[in-house]
């Protein structure tokens, strides 16, 4: 509107400015008053000079359109940019089809938190201009805050969509360097297809940010709305005020599953478990509400709980002469968690507990997401008495240099290998292997998922350490375990 006014008297001025030199011109040719000419003359100079006010006045009208609809940080539009321009695309494309990609960084809290807003900062400057490399000039890439970017692309299906998506993944995916670190970072992304899934923004926004949460819950990198995420979007939600009460509320505990010596019957500790019991669903195990923490950023308060519950009960175990090794599961986001080792240190030292009581469990994948990061972490856990321990050994996609170059305690091997060992001889043969050379790196060897008193056997012939499964006991509560552990009296191995 202002700017509209400032035109209309941009060509006021510019029309007085012909007529007074219309006035002076026709003096040269014809007898014209001298005050006609005076008047002419003041009237050329004050439209010149308003003239020249207007231009600029327009020129700063524009700057400050320019700057009302650009990012501060990346330099990329904005969101009132994508809700500036999107509607008219959309008119223009009313018979044809185009998409709306919501793109949210997984983890990117972590990197605020370890490393500071800084930090932070630098990585969404990259993470636009590399965005910006892969898409079309006539795509609207917009950063509506935080670490959320829209894509708006014209004359785009679902299946250009899903393609721009993998691509800009894939871009992601390389490495970022920040202040002399290596950050990797992922992404997920939520596709809403106009007009078949919205016939405005305000709809395209709402499903394509409900598909974006549903790419984060199922880890798929990318999913096109369906109607059925509409009630996903509102149990999302539900649950998400629901898991944070249960933090704070006390509402979640821990289950313990004991690991048993295969040469001595012997346990040698145990590993913790989290569960939450829900007021209304009952008890909920890790696949219902972890993957939600990770994606909401929760997952460092519910791992402190954990701990806190489970240096607790090795409290009370050892206060009753059973000194257990108590293992605690640490996900992605502890890896980039730099005050983690003092943290942990801390809440040790406050129990009166020896720092080997702990013992952490990581999985080669999440040490593959930012390798030098998760060594500095688990170095100073490990010089600190804690040991680490790599679970599900042998599922990950990763290069076993990493068993050289990091502190570890104790592989863990996973039970996709340990369940077809009877039956399957190339199983059984990389089995036999795996112990070998887990005994040759001087580490302890574990196997999960032993379900029968044959697999227990067969473990046993190959030389595996430890022992972990339904055969000796499933996950129980902390009383149910000390019954457990009653009922075998001697065999409790006490450090």
């Amino acid at each position: 509107m202002v700017g509209a006014v400032a035109t209309g008297a941009l060509t006021v001025l510019i029309s007085s400015m012909f007529a007074a030199l219309g006035t002076l011109f026709l003096a040269i040719y014809s007898q014209v008053s001298m005050l006609a000419v005076v008047l002419a003359g003041v009237t050329l100079v004050i439209a010149g000079v308003r003239t020249q006010l207007a231009f600029r006045r327009l020129v700063k009208l524009a700057d400050i359109r320019h700057i009302a609809h650009t990012d501060d940080l990346t330099g990329l539009p904005n969101r009132r940019a994508l809700y500036a321009d999107v509607p008219a695309r959309l008119v223009k494309r009313v018979n044809g089809p185009s998409a709306l990609l919501l793109l949210d960084l997984d983890g990117f809290k972590e990197v605020n938190d370890s490393l500071g807003h800084d930090a932070g900062d630098l990585l969404l400057i990259e993470v636009g201009a590399r965005l910006a490399a892969n898409l079309r000039d006539e795509d609207l890439l917009t950063r509506l805050g935080g670490d959320e970017f829209a894509i708006f692309l014209n004359d785009a299906d679902r299946d250009d969509a899903i393609a721009v998506a993998v691509k800009l993944r894939a871009a992601l995916a390389q490495s970022f360097p920040v202040e002399g670190i290596s950050l990797h970072s992922s992404a997920s992304v939520g596709i809403a297809v106009f007009p078949e899934q919205g016939h405005d923004l305000k709809a395209l926004m709402r499903r394509a940010d409900m598909a974006m949460y549903r790419a984060k819950a199922s880890r798929s990198g990318h999913h096109v709305f369906v109607a059925e995420d509409d009630s996903h979007g509102e149990d999302r939600l539900r649950s998400l005020e629901e898991l944070h009460v249960a933090i704070a509320n006390d509402q979640l505990l821990l289950h313990y599953q004991p690991k048993i010596s295969m040469v001595t019957n012997e346990v040698h500790g145990v590993e913790a478990l989290v569960r939450w019991k829900h007021p209304v669903r009952g008890l909920l195990y890790p696949v219902s509400f972890l993957a939600l923490a990770e994606e909401a950023g929760l997952m460092g308060k519910l791992t402190d709980v954990v701990l806190r519950l489970a240096l607790d009960q090795a409290v009370v175990w050892q206060q009753r002469g059973l000194f257990l090794t108590v293992a605690v599961n640490l996900s992605a986001s502890s890896l980039v968690d730099l005050d983690l080792p003092e943290r942990v240190g801390a809440m040790i030292a406050a129990r009166g507990l020896a720092s080997s009581t702990l013992m952490v469990e990581i999985t080669e994948d999440f040490l593959m997401s930012d390798r030098a990061r998760a060594k500095d972490i688990l170095t100073r856990l490990r010089a600190g008495g804690v040991r680490v321990s790599v679970d599900d050994f042998g599922t990950g996609y990763s290069s076993l240099a990493y068993l050289r170059e990091l502190p570890l305690d104790e592989l863990k091997l996973d039970r996709s290998f340990v369940l077809p060992m009877l039956e399957d001889s190339r199983a059984s043969a990389l089995v036999a292997s795996t112990i070998e050379l887990a005994h040759s790196l001087g580490l302890t060897m574990v196997a999960e998922g032993v379900e029968n008193a044959k697999a227990f056997e067969e473990l046993a012939r190959f030389g595996c350490d430890q022992a972990q499964g339904f055969h000796m006991s499933k996950p129980v509560p902390a009383e149910q375990l000390d019954l457990w552990l009653r009922q075998r009296g001697a065999d409790v191995l006490a450090e």
